[in-house]
This record gives structure tokens, sequence and C-alpha cells, in this order.
């Protein structure tokens, strides 16, 4: 199987390629087209800045690219963010494969929410074999509320969405390459779909 992450200014990349290696997959770090668009899964992480990066994207046409993909895609974090429609960071429009806002933390609540929350109402074959309320890793000041995409959630002050999918298009909120035994089957089942 060719796996993809997708370089760019961001980040977190190379664990989640240290994560892949642990399952015994060799994944190609690239931002050539070619190769991303010949993947057969397609991993969008990052830890970042929303309109950099999406300016960064853009310039070298990894936007189209990212919406155009055919095969699944998961983004992680920044990655996940960055395919909603639009972020509260800098007030930057995003890839808009899910059709909602991407908000800051506000009232009160320590920023970033950093550490291990628990991930509720699961809803898709991304968490098979992963048990309700199972801890994984976060760490962010924006979060994507609850919406009709969202497929788990977390608490941080109030529910949000801690994975949403639409179509061939996944993406976690936190961190599978830094949560253990749960964010490593995460990551098998994704290979998998």
């Amino acid at each position: 199987m060719k796996v993809a992450i997708i370089r760019y200014n961001a980040g977190n990349i190379r664990s989640v390629d240290f994560a892949l290696k642990r399952l015994g997959v060799r994944a190609a770090i690239t931002d050539d087209h070619q190769k991303i668009s010949q993947a057969d899964r397609v991993i969008f992480p990052g830890v970042g800045e929303a309109k950099s990066t999406m300016a960064y994207l853009r310039a070298r046409g990894l936007d189209r690219l990212i919406t155009s993909l055919e095969q699944p895609v998961l983004g992680v974090c920044l990655g996940m963010q960055l395919m909603c429609r639009w972020s509260e960071e800098r007030n930057t429009a995003c890839l808009d494969i899910i059709p909602s806002s991407v908000l800051h933390f506000k009232g009160g609540m320590k920023v970033p929410h950093m550490g291990w929350s628990r991930i509720s109402d699961l809803k898709s074959p991304l968490f098979e074999g992963i048990p309700e309320g199972a801890y994984v890793y976060f760490v962010h000041s924006y979060y994507l509320p609850q919406n009709p995409y969202t497929i788990a959630h977390a608490h941080h002050g109030m529910p949000f969405s801690a994975a949403v999918e639409n179509g061939r298009f996944y993406a976690v909120q936190f961190h599978p390459e830094k949560s253990g035994p749960i964010g490593a089957q995460i990551l098998k089942n994704f290979l998998s779909l």
C-alpha cells in the first residue's frame, strides 16, 4: 500500500511518519502532486497557524489537489481545521471539505487544550475496536463545534468535534500518533478503510 503524508510548512509531520513506521508502513513525505494523487491513502497532518499554512498550500496548488483526491484522506489537528470552511484564526478561508467553521476557545477555558481527553459517541469505521470514552492526546487552541459531520466528540468546557467525516475525507482534532495503542488502532483502521 502506498501512503503519502502531505509535506507543507507544518510541524509534527515526522511524528506521523514514525507512528506509521511502528505499524510497519513506509510513507512518502511529499508535496509532489503525482505521488500524492497515486497514493492509496493520504494523511494531511500538522501543527501550525491557519492563515500562513493556507497561503502556502495555495501557492503550491496543494489546496486544489487535496480537495480533488479520490482516495481516503485523513486530516490530523491543523489538517482537520484546514479541511473546514473557515477558521477564526486570522479570519482564514480554508478548504471547505467540512462545511463548518473553526472557532477559538473562549470563556475562561485554559488554552491551549492540551493533554489526554476522552472521545465519545464514536460513529465511524475509523473507530472500529475503539471503546467509548477512550483517551487520546490533544493540543489545540481552536475547535470545530459539533455538526452533522461529527463522528466523535470530546469536552473542553463544552463538547466539540473530536473527529469528522465527509465521504472519503476523515479528520481528527487529536493526535493519533501521540495517543498510544488507541491512536495506533485508529491509524490502522484508516489504512484499512
